[in-house]
């Protein structure tokens, strides 16, 4: 595994918004109190998806919240990474991935393609929208080669529907995630061949089910 580090470029302070520290409560109730650094990782999280990555003030008000020393708040941040500890860009992170499958299908092209409108991976990109990186496998395979851009899967990628995806998200659209190149989630090119009536696997024959001493809440069964 590569060295993990903070950005040498910090801000001065970290402040939870409400509505995070709200949700950072909630999992630390959880937990019993005498076990609340057990809330760490979604701590960490919920601050990324509040700032878009991990300060090194983020960490200190991370370890104070949960009342645990702050270098092993540094040791998840730093070995987890799916937490970034740099700036990353305002529009899109996105993620290619590397390995074997996505590359036999064209990932390098799709790096290319990255590289020629943003810049070089792991950097920043000039106009501070976008920020790239090359990942290992992020378990979509047979919808190779793809990308998890911000927290969406983009599948079946080739570098024309890339580019467009990256012009989309530098003029404030949300492009559509999935697959694109006409199939539903990862269903065989030419259409289902199993399953075919959708009632199988869509929920819809579900019937719901009262939960004890909850007379309010239903689920499927």
């Amino acid at each position: 595994m590569s060295v993990r580090r903070l950005s040498a470029v910090q801000p001065e302070s970290f402040a939870f918004k409400p509505e995070t520290l709200e949700k950072v409560n909630w999992w630390i109730k959880k937990y019993p109190e005498s076990r609340r650094q057990s809330a760490v990782i979604p701590a960490l999280w919920l601050v990324q998806k509040q700032e878009g990555w991990v300060s090194e003030p983020a960490i200190t008000a991370v370890a104070k919240l949960l009342n645990m020393p702050q270098i092993r708040v540094y040791e998840v941040a730093t070995f987890y990474t799916m937490f970034m500890l740099e700036p990353v860009g305002s529009a899109a992170l996105i993620q290619v991935c590397g390995t074997t499958p996505c590359q036999l299908r064209g990932s390098e092209a799709l790096m290319k393609v990255c590289k020629d409108k943003i810049g070089p991976k792991d950097t920043l990109s000039a106009d501070g929208k976008f920020y790239w990186q090359e990942v290992e496998c992020l378990g979509a395979c047979t919808n190779a080669p793809m990308a998890m851009i911000n927290d969406y899967y983009y599948e079946d990628l080739t570098p024309e529907n890339l580019t467009q995806i990256i012009d989309d998200f530098a003029a404030g659209k949300e492009p559509k995630p999935g697959p694109y190149n006409g199939r539903h989630t990862s269903e065989p090119l030419g259409g289902a061949t199993s399953l075919l009536e959708a009632s199988l696997y869509d929920g819809s024959a579900a019937k719901p089910v009262k939960i004890p001493n909850a007379p309010e809440a239903e689920v499927k069964a």
